[in-house]
């Protein structure tokens, strides 16, 4: 059922953002309406928002927890800077996140939680709701707590349970506002709680007390309306980054004719993918949970010696503990993907929040000349491309790859056409057929690529470890002219891949007054922001690289093309430091941001306007 309105406004995007106590369930609430916004056909992308304490104080603002969704009737980039919607669940939330509302916002909050002890505790020094600082928004004081208690005592469940969804009768206000179906919000609720017949009636019914509560009290004068956009027919579904990563990886293996490996340790935000390939057995997948990072990643090198595709996850720290078996999978050049989801650092730093610190330990982050592809995944859904290139880079060229994601697009999502594994790229591994008389296990190509003997195959005994091989033969060797030679190889070995690169490609004219180049996942930012500098008629280009060691070939032509060249990253410098590393006769400017938060495109527009 849809609700009928008299007045309707139309709006092409809207931003909601959902803010709570850790238990308020926010994720869950914003997940309902971001599935139910793309069952009606509208583009998306959310960004989680976890507190960085596991049980931080309860009402404190450390304890907050937001999920924000920004949902379009065209193509949508990002999670969206402030938002139209607000939903507050305590005093807490509404003092940390009302900085991200826009003047005009509807706020939406559980007034029963606005009681003097958490208001004190938030920091307030005067009720919020009462003393005109929500004066200029559209403020929806809503008895959250009462009447979801009062469908607990109906539908005869307990406090405790019934307090935990409270969340769902903001989502039906928020439903009544935004002319969501509510006959999709029950089939989703059915989808998650199918298994608890108890909790899907006590949600239901409480999400339409909210439904009825903001007709009741004709909460806004016309609803919004986001009818739905005309996005190519196909099968989608909102995904995270990190279930695309996952996903890239077992229609890699399935192209390749792989088996699929992956020895892990659970580390946030990269955990999610080990998850997600332990419900996929009936695809042939093989997970390991090692008892620590070491152990994943040799795990992953023995399986990839055995002829699997062989993968490990993990996040920064862990990064650091698998640098020597990152250097023993160069040494014996074996194919492995290793994914880096980035969270801030250092140390233990920030876990639930995202950073793009690690492309310094990626490049450089081993013991001697240790070269390794490394690329960047640029969203959530790019996230199963970039995987299934890393995937097809390692095994095609017998050499480990670094995919470098982050806690950003990991965590958040967007809505991905899921593509049929038969149209994706071709792999072909050079796996080395029995008995073949001309077998030597480092015998190369004109690539430099050696062959891949898989161990139990008839007449293809071999040497392998980590001392220095000698060319060729593959025997351990200490001949300084032969290491100098092996070194050589493969470093040449990765280069020569950048033959096998796409040119780098330019949004915008190819010169002009200012190119803005970017990494990773912050492309929609900085995509948007220079979409809108150039509808003003400003001479601006945007370059966004996925491949980062080695770089596209066109890649100095390209930064010699501007009259400016800025730089922007979510760390100190590290990627603009490496393209003056190789092009040392181009300057270039830079804009850092080492907050935990992703660029919102005011700021990014901001900086670019004054450099213009």
């Amino acid at each position: 059922m849809v609700k009928k309105a008299s007045s309707f406004i139309e709006k092409d995007e809207l931003v909601v953002k959902f803010a709570g106590d850790s238990g308020d369930g926010m994720q869950l609430a914003g997940t309902f309406f971001s599935d139910a916004s793309a069952l009606a056909g509208n583009d998306l992308a959310t960004f989680p928002d976890y507190p960085a304490e596991i049980r931080a104080p309860h009402n404190t603002i450390a304890g907050v927890s937001g999920f924000q969704v920004h949902i379009g009737k065209t193509q949508i980039y990002t999670s969206g800077d402030q938002c139209d919607v607000l939903i507050a669940m305590n005093p807490a939330s509404l003092r940390s996140n009302l900085k991200w509302a826009k003047k005009g916002a509807t706020i939406i909050v559980d007034a029963d939680s606005f009681v003097d002890d958490a208001i004190a505790k938030a920091g307030y020094t005067s009720h919020p709701l009462t003393d005109g600082s929500l004066d200029g928004y559209h403020l929806i004081a809503a008895p959250v707590s009462e009447f979801t208690k009062k469908v607990g005592v109906e539908t005869g469940v307990d406090n405790k349970t019934s307090d935990k969804s409270r969340n769902m009768f903001a989502l039906g206000i928020l439903c009544n506002i935004t002319g969501r179906d509510t006959d999709k919000i029950f089939h989703l609720f059915e989808k998650k709680f199918g298994k608890k017949p108890p909790l899907v009636e006590l949600n239901k019914k409480v999400f339409q007390s909210g439904f009825d509560y903001a007709d009741n009290i004709e909460a806004v004068e016309s609803i919004i309306d986001m009818t739905s956009s005309s996005m190519p027919k196909g099968h989608y579904r909102n995904i995270t980054g990190n279930i695309a990563t996952a996903w890239g990886l077992l229609a890699a293996a399935e192209r390749s004719g792989r088996t699929l490996f992956l020895g892990s340790y659970p580390i946030t935000p990269a955990t999610d993918i080990l998850i997600e390939l332990t419900k996929h057995k009936s695809l042939g997948a093989k997970v390991f949970q090692a008892e620590d990072e070491i152990a994943g990643i040799c795990s992953a090198i023995g399986a990839s010696f055995a002829g699997a595709l062989a993968c490990t996850s993990t996040s920064g720290p862990g990064l650091s503990l698998k640098s020597e078996a990152m250097g023993l999978a160069v040494m014996m050049e074996l194919p492995l993907v290793v994914i880096d989801v980035q969270r801030g650092g250092p140390s233990t730093g920030l876990p639930t929040k995202s950073e793009q610190s690690d492309l310094y330990q990626a490049l450089f982050g081993r013991n001697g000349e240790a070269p390794m592809i490394v690329l960047a995944a640029e969203s959530a859904t790019d996230c199963f491309y970039s995987a299934y290139e890393a995937a097809k880079l390692a095994m095609e060229n017998m050499t480990p790859v670094i995919l470098l994601t982050d806690g950003y697009i990991g965590n958040g999502s967007q809505l991905f056409r899921i593509p049929k594994v038969a149209d994706l790229p071709s792999i072909t591994p050079p796996i080395v057929q029995p008995n073949d008389p001309d077998f030597k296990p480092y015998k190369r190509d004109a690539n430099l690529v050696r062959p891949w003997a898989v161990p139990g195959t008839e007449g293809l005994r071999h040497r392998i470890g980590g001392l220095e091989k000698e060319n060729g033969a593959g025997n351990v060797s200490t001949d300084s002219n032969n290491h100098q030679l092996m070194t050589n190889i493969r470093r040449d070995k990765v280069l020569n891949v950048a033959k096998k690169l796409p040119k780098q490609e330019v949004f915008g004219e190819s010169n002009g007054d200012l190119l803005v180049v970017s990494w990773g996942g912050t492309k929609g930012a900085n995509y948007t922001a220079v979409q809108e500098l150039q509808a003003q008629g400003k001479k601006i280009a945007h370059a966004h690289f996925k491949h980062i060691m080695p770089l596209p070939e066109n890649t100095e032509k390209l930064l010699s093309s501007y009259k400016k060249v800025i730089v922007t990253e979510m760390n100190d410098g590290q990627f603009v430091n490496y393209l003056r590393m190789n092009f040392q006769h181009i300057p270039m400017l830079q804009y850092n941001k080492v907050q935990g938060l992703p660029f919102t495109v005011t700021e990014l527009v901001e900086v670019f306007s004054k450099l213009l």
